[in-house]
């Protein structure tokens, strides 16, 4: 799949191949990483759910982009821009195996895909939707400067998950990075 690549100091971001398929099955297949999003699925719901994000760059020019770390060449999950029809916003979340978790690869990776969200598709601003009881996720967004706005309903069939957006516009971006 063609697309845009964004390396960090320690990631390389890009849009899903196949290959990545592995990764997206351990991270939405294991119960700790899998908690947030509905529960572990199996394989191949994994694949459906890569094909979807693969499927978003197709139709928007824009998706979650998998992450790879540098320095294993190891794909350790999805990050980035997303926005199905009838999401509350335009966000920018992420999902990494249990494995990648306490490194900082989160807050790393998307404050790059903000920048990008922000400059390449000219977004005005950007949220996160979080489950209330995600911690980490929570300590990610306040990291990159995003406040809590309050309960958001996601799209059928995702509705009765109880779900909180956190965000932040541009100019707070920007004010903020200085």
């Amino acid at each position: 799949m063609e697309g845009p690549s964004i390396e960090t100091a320690r990631l390389v971001m890009r849009p899903p191949i196949e290959a990545d398929l592995d990764a997206f099955a351990e991270l939405l297949g294991n119960p700790e990483s899998a908690a947030f999003f509905g529960g572990p699925v199996p394989r191949a719901a994994a694949w459906r759910s890569m094909a979807t994000m693969t499927g978003a760059w197709s139709l928007r020019g824009f998706g979650m982009f998998s992450v790879v770390e540098r320095a294993s060449g190891r794909c350790i999950g999805r990050l980035g821009p997303w926005q199905p029809e009838g999401w509350p916003g335009t966000e920018v979340g992420w999902g990494l195996i249990r494995e990648a978790w306490g490194k900082g690869y989160a807050t790393e990776g998307a404050t790059a895909a903000i920048d990008w969200a922000f400059e390449a598709l000219g977004w005005t601003d950007v949220i996160h939707t979080i489950a209330p009881g995600n911690m980490a996720s929570i300590a990610v967004a306040k990291r990159l400067g995003s406040e809590r706005r309050g309960p958001v309903t996601l799209p059928p069939p995702l509705d009765t998950w109880e779900t909180e957006a956190w965000g932040q516009t541009r100019e707070q971006w920007y004010a903020r990075k200085g």
